[in-house]
């Protein structure tokens, strides 16, 4: 009862937040990567600034290769947006949640994935902990629960993920996708590079908006 109470107060935060203009933390400046921090895959010799740049007021990430590029600071509870959409063909992506510090290559966070067909689902990388997840070789995985509300490549889609203490929730073009639990309270957020071209915009943090004790 009391997770179905948390649960329907988180809905109630994220509509509520969505629509009253309150104050924002914005990540990205829509100029440049001022506040991002980049890692890719030392042994690729590739240069950061290819796979990571700033193309009209969006970021462009090339997707190899592999790597991320994170938020300077960390954040404890916080509702996410962020817009993201393929360039040419839809592949792979993904928004991490709760990075934690050490820039390895596969950090220790919770992604939000973005790969064509199974955005939403959530995955525990670097042996972050996802209660009721699947274990998959390196990662655990928490398929989505709700059905395909993706829009086909060149459109821009929109994440909406509320994080609070160790509570994620995770909406997919304002439908519910995920919901898990057991995560750390406190990360970095990461957006990746893997599959090929995607361009983000429109990032920022607001409040939860609940209170609670977990």
């Amino acid at each position: 009862m009391r997770t179905l109470f948390l649960f329907a107060a988180l809905t109630l935060a994220l509509t509520a937040g969505s629509c009253c203009g309150e104050p924002k933390t914005e990540l990205f400046n829509g100029r440049d990567l001022t506040g991002w921090v980049c890692v890719t895959d030392p042994e690729s010799g590739a240069d950061v600034r290819e796979t990571f740049s700033v193309r009209d007021g969006s970021i462009r990430i090339a997707g190899h290769p592999f790597g991320y590029m994170r938020t300077e600071e960390a954040y404890g509870d916080y509702r996410l947006h962020v817009e993201w959409r393929w360039v040419g063909e839809a592949t792979n992506s993904g928004i991490f949640q709760r990075v934690q510090a050490g820039d390895r290559l596969w950090p220790e966070a919770v992604e939000c994935q973005l790969q064509a067909g199974r955005a939403g689902d959530l995955l525990g990388l670097g042996g972050a902990a996802i209660d009721g997840a699947e274990q998959s070789g390196r990662i655990s995985i928490k398929r989505r629960a709700g059905g395909d509300c993706e829009r086909p490549a060149g459109e821009w889609n929109r994440a909406e993920i509320v994080c609070v203490g160790g509570y994620m929730a995770v909406y997919i073009n304002g439908e519910l996708q995920n919901e898990c639990t057991g995560l750390r309270c406190r990360g970095h957020i990461a957006l990746q590079s893997e599959g090929g071209p995607v361009e983000f915009r429109n990032i920022w943090l607001t409040a939860p908006r609940l209170r609670t004790g977990i």
